[in-house]
């Protein structure tokens, strides 16, 4: 008989924690998962699911704009938001359901509130006491607010997925993937928006390129973006928001959403009781095996100090229950890991910026390509696609893709697992394209860009 009530007790069902919590149940072992709110995480609930349908929801309104160049005659439209989140939310439900579903049908024991750990194998939740052998931590992360006075008048990501109705004007705080996303979608029903940003253009971190054409794309369709701005103090007055700015500059609005970082959501797990060391940022440490610093306390997912993807938290939690339980070994390997932004258009990547490529490389051969997508030859919109291709001239391998336009995250799918094969510019050149297509670009482009 076990000394402890179960071999895995996770903290957390989003979805690095119901996976890691089903997989190791299937792999014979008693499992239970303890929740504060409903199953299913930051992605079904707070974050990818609900903002990439509120992303379908506005593009509605370039299609309607595009649809008399190819011979439709459009009545006058309007959105019906809480309709909408109406729909949305029939939608989350269906969702949390099938996960519920999910643990139950595996064996997995549900158990509703925090858990807060009170030593190395014990786990309380709402006044009951648990043992495991090990428990695993998969909490997620939490948006962040700054201190500054007024901001209890703002909202953020988590907040806007459910308001009540549309402003007329909103003022997006950040230059992030987030804030990007939210600026097409609330652009796309209508509103007024502006973004505001700390840095001298959006989307840190990503391929200078890309943030140029993407910054220049929002700009045509009406977002107004506030580079190297910040804001000191928002005032509520009778009928709208006041924010002073860094300049001392003034902006109405009648919405402030913020989305300038989230963090680790470790408040109240009792960390401090079993020592589990924590970072500079607050996200928990942890070894090759998603050990943290205390034997028998595992993490994966957006609580530790990796990469911030629902499927990079399900790649952890499957390596995890491989180490406990199964007979693969190995952790997740982190190099070309694609990934979008839902933006308004999209963008996709994998792979390393040009920035970070000189930096590992020295050298590198650059190729890039703009167009107008073949669509609007007839909608007439003034929209383009860019693609770029990064290689390492010393392998010929490909080591970088980036592309802006639409179905990028589709296309660059592929493109990952090209480059996970380890696929060279001149395999790309052998390919033959599906014609007419955006995709066929990337195999197609030959012009290297000149050195500066």
């Amino acid at each position: 008989m076990s000394a402890y009530d179960y071999d895995l007790f996770t903290i957390g069902a989003g979805s690095g924690g119901v996976r890691a919590s089903r997989m190791a149940a299937q792999k014979g072992a008693k499992v239970a998962v303890c929740e504060e709110d409903r199953v299913g995480g930051t992605c079904v609930l707070r974050g990818c699911v609900p903002k990439k349908l509120l992303v379908y929801a506005s593009e509605y309104a370039s299609h309607f704009e595009d649809a008399p160049g190819f011979g439709w005659s459009v009545p006058k439209t309007h959105i019906d938001w809480p309709k909408l989140i109406e729909t949305k939310n029939t939608e989350l439900n269906r969702l949390n359901g099938i996960y519920n579903n999910i643990l139950a049908n595996n064996g997995v024991e549900s158990i509703m509130g925090r858990g807060t750990i009170v030593d190395a194998h014990t786990v309380e939740v709402a006044g009951k006491r648990f043992t495991a052998k090990n428990i695993l931590i998969a909490v997620g992360g939490w948006p962040t607010l700054p201190s500054i006075p007024g901001i209890e008048h703002a909202i953020t990501s988590n907040e806007a997925l459910d308001l009540p109705e549309l402003p007329r004007r909103i003022v997006i705080v950040g230059g992030g993937y987030i804030a990007v996303e939210f600026a097409g979608i609330f652009a796309g029903m209508g509103v007024e928006v502006t973004e505001i940003i700390r840095a001298d253009r959006i989307l840190r971190g990503f391929d200078d390129d890309l943030r140029s054409e993407l910054e220049r794309e929002m700009t045509k369709r009406g977002v107004n973006i506030l580079c190297s701005t910040t804001v000191e103090t928002i005032t509520k007055k009778a009928n709208h928001l006041e924010l002073t700015l860094g300049d001392g500059e003034t902006l109405e609005t009648d919405l402030v959403m913020y989305a300038t970082g989230r963090k680790p959501k470790i408040d109240g797990l009792g960390l401090e009781n079993v020592g589990v060391n924590i970072s500079a940022q607050g996200a928990i440490m942890v070894d090759e095996n998603y050990k943290t610093s205390v034997d028998g306390i595992y993490a994966i997912g957006d609580v530790t100090d990796r990469v911030c993807l629902t499927p990079v938290a399900l790649a952890e939690g499957m390596a995890l229950v491989n180490h406990l339980y199964g007979d693969e070994k190995g952790g997740v390997d982190y190099e070309n890991i694609p990934s979008a932004v839902f933006s308004q258009p999209p963008l996709g990547t994998v792979g390393l910026t040009e920035a970070q490529a000189r930096e590992r490389y020295g050298k590198v051969d650059v190729y890039t390509s703009g167009f107008k997508a073949m669509k609007h030859t007839l909608s007439g919109r003034d929209e383009r696609t860019f693609m770029k291709l990064i290689v390492d001239p010393a392998t010929d391998k490909v080591v970088g893709a980036h592309m802006m336009g639409p179905d990028a995250a589709e296309i660059m799918q592929g493109l990952g697992i090209a480059m996970k094969c380890g696929a060279t510019k001149a395999q790309f050149d052998a390919t033959i394209g599906i014609h007419p297509s955006a995709a066929e670009e990337f195999v197609t482009m030959r012009e290297k860009r000149p050195e500066e």
